[in-house]
């Protein structure tokens, strides 16, 4: 019996936090949400650095709904998986597609965006065509550690690809003639088309997304411990989509349906 009391003691003191409280599922009164704050029209400051956008306007609804209070933490788009598991926040909510990669590390909630993806260049662009083989020696921008970047660099090795810290970096060096071409999510770059980009770029073609690299759609990251804070956001993106507030916001920024 002191060897059995010996192994249950064992359990008991694994399954102590680090409170010294045993481990239970935590209710969540507040919640923090990390987002990148430069991915227009999804995530981004003002002029008075101000957080704005869908994102912005559809987490704050969420939280609404889940009855908690939300604070937004602004952090930069390579550290923003790190900054989770680091406790900076609890939940990512920044244009990230819940990929097979990424879930290696953390948990998605239900998909909230699922759009196209496009493949932009200068209007003196000819050729539609934007294959390997037609964009072999080309540069082409993607905003780096994304999708995109994996997408390129699988199906674009005979071109140079430059990854950015942020899409707007890529959008402004194909303005300024640094570029050929820029892959990115087609609402992002039709924001940059109808904004800064409406005079030098235009869309060249539609790419064909692949399940292994772009993953079912945008949700948001959590801790794969969080298992109640990821139902919360579950419960809340489904009745928002089901109840038409959803799409609500997403028409207030695009013309095009999102889901």
């Amino acid at each position: 019996m002191k060897g059995f009391a010996r192994v249950i003691a064992a359990v008991l003191l694994t399954a102590v936090g680090a409170s010294g409280a045993l481990a239970q599922a935590k209710e969540w009164k507040e919640v923090r949400i990390g987002t990148e704050g430069a991915y227009p029209p999804f995530n981004n400051l003002n002029a008075k650095k101000e957080l704005e956008g869908f994102e912005i306007d559809y987490g704050n609804l969420l939280c609404e709904r889940m009855k908690v209070k939300c604070t937004w933490v602004v952090q930069d788009w390579d550290g923003i998986i790190p900054a989770l598991l680091s406790n900076k926040y609890d939940i990512i909510i920044a244009g990230m597609n819940a990929t097979d990669e990424r879930k290696k590390r953390v948990d998605f909630t239900a998909v909230y965006t699922k759009t196209p993806i496009w493949i932009i260049g200068p209007k003196t662009t000819t050729s539609a065509d934007f294959s390997p083989a037609a964009l072999k020696g080309k540069a082409i921008g993607v905003q780096g550690s994304t999708i995109h970047t994996n997408y390129a660099e699988k199906y674009y090795k005979d071109s140079t690809i430059r990854p950015y810290p942020t899409q707007e970096e890529a959008n402004l060096d194909l303005i300024n003639g640094r570029l050929d071409y820029v892959i990115a999510d087609s609402l992002a770059l039709e924001d940059f088309l109808a904004g800064k980009g409406k005079d030098c770029c235009k869309k060249i073609g539609e790419i064909t997304r692949d399940p292994t690299i772009h993953g079912p759609g945008v949700g948001g990251a959590v801790r794969k411990e969080d298992t109640a804070l990821k139902a919360l956001f579950d419960k809340a993106i489904a009745e928002t989509i089901a109840d038409g507030s959803h799409k609500k916001i997403a028409d207030k920024y695009f013309k095009i349906p999102i889901l």
